[in-house]
């Protein structure tokens, strides 16, 4: 079951789990679709995957399978060598 990160890594914007503008890729790495844009050309800086839009839990599963409340963030995350 996927974790649903509460931010981005990148910039630490909050990502609900109702988000459209979270992206992940195969490892959960989550960024917004601003960073994952702008800042990483689409790439996660971390596995070098590709970062695809996170799928939206439905509200009523939420309270029995409740998004992660821990946080991962990285604010260097844009001046790595992504190569």
């Amino acid at each position: 079951m996927l974790e649903l990160r509460p931010g981005c890594e990148c910039c630490d914007k909050d990502l609900s789990p109702e988000s459209d503008e979270a992206l992940i890729c195969s490892f959960e790495c989550t960024f917004c679709i601003d960073c994952a844009t702008n800042v990483l050309s689409g790439k996660c800086p971390n596995c070098g995957g590709e970062l695809v839009a996170r799928p939206r839990r439905p509200a009523i599963k939420l309270a029995d399978n409740p998004p992660s409340t821990k946080r991962v963030f990285n604010p260097a995350c844009g001046q790595q060598d992504r190569g």
